[in-house]
């Protein structure tokens, strides 16, 4: 099966990348599209939102379990979206902590929170970008949705998450591991599930039946209204990365289930 292939039925012109590690060298086992253009990555940019904050507990400015949002709320919950804060600003606000709800608005208010009056694009730069040598990537717009940058800097980055790179295995772990792991919740798009695991970041995949396709239920990542994913498994050392020219949409529900699914596959070489 040619790598053009492999995209059938992604509409526009998707670019990604499919690896596996061989200890800290990257395999590739797939590529695809122009790895070097600059696109937006939507939600994707929560997990750089994630990473900073690794950093953040890793010089101990700050802990997941600092106050931050509604009463009662933690930078753990605005991180997990069980803070109760609606999508954006002005949505109906729920209990802390009793379902998790989807929450830009909690992204943008706890980053607001940490750095105050300095500028979360020069942040997340300092904090990430920078330090792992994602030189097409910058903040554009707001921390949870606002970063646009290659495919071949989402490799870059999936890679430093797979080995902790530029922040601690502990503060990498912590991110990953499902917070308030028995909550309900909504994954835009893939509808309602029970549980919805979800880490301070990334989502989990738990037993979700979703765009994770087969990975197993440890693995971690994020899509965006973009078009953009980032899927990744510390255990199996294998990772699969994607920006796209066509938004999110039908076509996406429809069809990464089985590719996340075959890029899995492949990043195994099974």
């Amino acid at each position: 099966m040619s790598n053009n292939s492999l995209v059938s039925g992604w509409p526009g012109a998707p670019a990604a990348v499919a690896f596996r590690l061989d200890g800290a060298a990257i395999t590739r086992v797939v590529e695809i599209g122009d790895l070097s253009e600059v696109r937006p990555w939507a939600s994707v940019s929560k997990l750089a939102v994630s990473y900073a904050f690794g950093a953040e507990f890793d010089w101990e400015s700050c802990k997941p379990s600092t106050h931050a949002g509604p009463v009662g709320s933690f930078i753990a919950n605005m991180l997990s979206h069980s803070s109760g804060l609606g999508l954006e600003e002005g949505d109906p606000v729920a209990q802390v902590g009793k379902k998790r709800i989807y929450s830009n608005v909690a992204i943008n208010k706890v980053v607001k929170e940490v750095i105050e009056d300095h500028d979360p694009a020069n942040w997340l730069r300092i904090r990430v970008f920078e330090g792992l040598g994602m030189n097409s990537t910058s903040l554009q717009g707001r921390p949870s949705d606002g970063v646009t940058g290659s495919t071949e800097d989402l490799v870059t980055f999936a890679k430093a998450w797979l080995l902790a790179q530029g922040i601690s295995e502990a503060s990498r772990n912590r991110l990953i591991t499902p917070y308030a792991p028995q909550l309900d919740g909504i994954v835009p798009g893939f509808g309602s599930f029970s549980p919805c695991p979800w880490g301070l970041g990334p989502e989990v995949r738990g037993t979700k039946e979703h765009w994770m396709g087969d990975w197993p239920e440890d693995s971690f990542g994020h899509f965006g209204k973009s078009g953009a994913l980032m899927l990744m498994n510390v255990r199996e050392k294998i990772a699969v990365v994607a920006t796209s020219t066509e938004d999110f949409g039908p076509w996406a529900v429809e069809l990464w289930p089985q590719w996340t699914s075959e890029m899995r596959k492949r990043a195994l070489g099974s």
